[in-house]
């Protein structure tokens, strides 16, 4: 039985999602923001073994704390071809576009992603989907009834687009023919703000309502 945890990490409150298999004690950690000493310590409460860390994308917050998670539990990064160099570059990552945040560097992914990929992890499939739009690597990781979509597709709401990289009119299809094209009960864990479903989105969603009619 897989558990979802989620914590709420750095300057823009990003959600940080631990994965876990309660009883072979494997876990994944997703988007790994500023500050994670929270998710440290509750990995090394339910003695878990991060098999990956993967990234939905590269932006800032984001990443802020992926060195600190690497580090502490060797598991290997997962990032889309396209923000491979972010990883490393405040510029492109974007904490070297606001002042006051410290600029985030990381280093290199050990593995690149293209879109389309099926992951084994905890037992389970993971399919990997590219999801450009709010950037040009974004990626989606969906099993069974979950998707975690990074900043695609929000509670009421969808991912920005005026940082570099971004464009509105592939985001807008990407919700179209990928998103609202899930099962309606999948839950969706969103990179920032509360846990929303398919269903949901398409029923109250102003920015996803329309593109229904």
């Amino acid at each position: 039985m897989l558990q979802v945890e989620s914590f709420t990490l750095g300057p823009v409150m990003t959600n940080c999602y631990l994965i876990y298999h309660g009883e072979t004690r494997e876990a994944l950690v997703v988007d790994p923001g500023t500050g994670p000493e929270e998710v440290l310590d509750r990995l090394k409460e339910l003695e878990l073994n991060v098999q990956a860390i993967l990234l939905t994308h590269a932006h800032f917050d984001h990443i802020g704390g992926l060195e600190s998670v690497r580090e502490k539990t060797g598991a290997p990064v997962y990032v889309h071809r396209e923000e491979a160099d972010w990883l490393e570059s405040p510029d492109l990552n974007g904490s070297g576009l606001f002042p006051g945040l410290d600029p985030v560097r990381c280093g290199r992914a050990e593995h690149l992603l293209e879109g389309g990929e099926i992951l084994s992890f905890l037992g389970q499939t993971f399919r990997v989907t590219h999801t450009p739009g709010h950037s040009p690597g974004s990626v989606s990781y969906a099993l069974d009834s979950m998707v975690f979509s990074g900043d695609v597709l929000f509670a009421g709401s969808i991912g920005r687009t005026d940082l570099p990289g971004g464009d509105h009119a592939t985001l807008m299809r990407i919700i179209h023919d990928y998103m609202m094209e899930l099962p309606e009960e999948t839950v969706v864990y969103s990179g920032h703000g509360p846990v929303t479903t398919i269903d949901r989105e398409q029923a109250s969603n102003p920015f996803v309502t329309g593109m229904l009619d």
